[in-house]
């Protein structure tokens, strides 16, 4: 069996009605109420009812303003902004639910390792233990600047800040004993005080003191996500990731992703089977074959159009930190002319949008390049269902993180399609053996 992961690209903001394509064209309910809990809650019920691990919820603080050296498009397309803060929206996910895990996203830049510590106890309480934690590191110079830094750190060293930001984080979650609670409520007694420690930790980036001053929820260790795909980032999720976001576009590319996450464990002394790789990928699923390939063709003619072509350059600015203004460039260079290594951003996903691209335009990389694809999974539920199957066969696990359109006519397409078609082959679980996030990651 594999796992499956549900990616809410836009977070708890503005949600696009067609991710993959970059439309900027929403639904009536999204526009209008996507600051609301409905969608986020029925989304939650509807994969849980499909036996998914989790959902990842990601999250950006700033208005984006490289693109064109404006916030013009961000704010006239709903590009990342306007967006809630997800850690209230949480504990309302899982309140129709009682498997499903919740993932939400904190910067390594925004939230101090203790603040981040307490919140995620926090959280597992009012979970029952279906909280994650995706840990990032932040992209441009903007968010950076809402916290009161004049730039961003550089890729490297930010990764390296996140190293210690965990383990600060892990030490706070250990600073209770597991026996450190009493509650003798005869003699009157809560905790034992001399099961509660400071950690005193020092490093190059954090200081704290600690205890942490709330008790140690139903995981303890809070499981960790991350996506980084760079060296740095690969290297964090090998040290401490429960489970990591994968961005490829190929099977070969995904057994050597693996593969290289495996080669890393073990030199931290980590054993394969202690992360789950989940493939991003945007299934293209209808009642039959054919009206999946028409949908695709349509996405295909709609990725030339003009408000496509922007969506992909606004992209690739943010994707680079703010750092690359794709939007005065001209769209008929050479993309070999255009000097990648400005970027101060996601590395891996601004090679990931240029792989491949050589003797082509920034216009044909625009209109064809995306960072997430479709895998080839393109038909019925059972067709898709099958090549799912025949591609974890090939790569060798752990399964999918699926980013598709925030609608319910395409939440259900994949809840009460997909699922159950890969139910029965057996290729997913049928039911949850236990309550946690941590135990269903692990589970196998």
């Amino acid at each position: 069996m594999f796992h499956l992961g549900w990616f809410l690209g836009s977070g708890f903001g503005i949600q696009p009605w067609n991710p993959a394509g970059g439309d900027g064209v929403y639904t009536g309910a999204n526009m209008r109420d996507w600051m609301k809990p409905d969608l986020y809650v029925d989304l939650a019920a509807s994969l849980e009812r499909a036996c998914f691990d989790y959902i990842l919820i990601e999250d950006t603080a700033m208005v984006e303003d490289s693109y064109n050296g404006s916030a013009e498009v961000s704010l006239r397309r709903g590009f990342m902004a306007p967006k809630n803060d997800p850690m209230p929206l949480v504990p309302l996910m899982t309140q129709r639910t009682k498997h499903i895990g919740i993932v939400p996203t904190v910067s390594t830049i925004q939230y101090h390792p203790y603040l981040a510590a307490r919140l995620y106890t926090t959280l597992d309480h009012l979970t029952e233990g279906r909280v994650g934690m995706n840990v990032v590191t932040s992209v441009t110079d903007r968010v950076a600047q809402n916290f009161g830094f004049e730039q961003h750190f550089d890729h490297d060293e930010r990764y390296r800040m996140a190293e210690e930001w965990v383990e600060v984080v892990k030490q706070l979650q250990h600073s209770w004993d597991v026996d450190a609670v009493v509650a003798d409520d005869v003699n009157g007694i809560y905790a034992d005080h001399t099961k509660v420690h400071p950690i005193n930790f020092e490093g190059k980036y954090f200081r704290s003191r600690g205890p942490l001053n709330t008790i140690p929820g139903p995981q303890r260790d809070i499981p960790v996500v991350s996506a980084g795909g760079s060296v740095p980032g690969r290297e964090l999720a090998a040290r401490h990731g429960d489970t990591q976001m994968a961005m490829c576009k190929t099977v070969e590319d995904m057994k050597a992703y693996r593969e290289d996450i495996h080669r890393r464990m073990l030199t931290h002394g980590r054993k394969p089977s202690d992360i789950k790789l989940l493939f991003l990928a945007t299934p293209i699923v209808a009642p039959t074959d054919a009206e999946a390939q028409e949908k695709a063709e349509a996405l295909r003619r709609y990725r030339y159009t003009d408000a496509a072509v922007e969506y992909n350059l606004w992209n690739m600015s943010y994707t680079s930190g703010g750092r690359i203004d794709f939007g005065a460039i001209d769209l008929d260079t050479p993309v070999d002319e255009i000097d990648l290594s400005k970027g101060n951003g996601e590395r891996s996903s601004i090679a990931n949008l240029f792989q491949d691209t050589e003797g082509k335009t920034l216009r044909q990389v625009a209109a064809e390049s995306f960072q997430i694809t479709d895998l080839g999974l393109v038909g019925s539920p059972d067709t898709v269902a099958a090549k799912m199957e025949e591609i974890m066969d090939e790569v060798g696990g752990d399964g999918f993180l699926l980013y598709s359109p925030m609608t319910r006519h395409s939440i259900a397409e994949i809840a009460d399609g997909l699922a159950p078609a890969l139910k029965r082959r057996g290729a997913i679980r049928d039911g949850y053996t236990y309550t946690t996030l941590n135990e269903n990651i692990h589970e196998f």
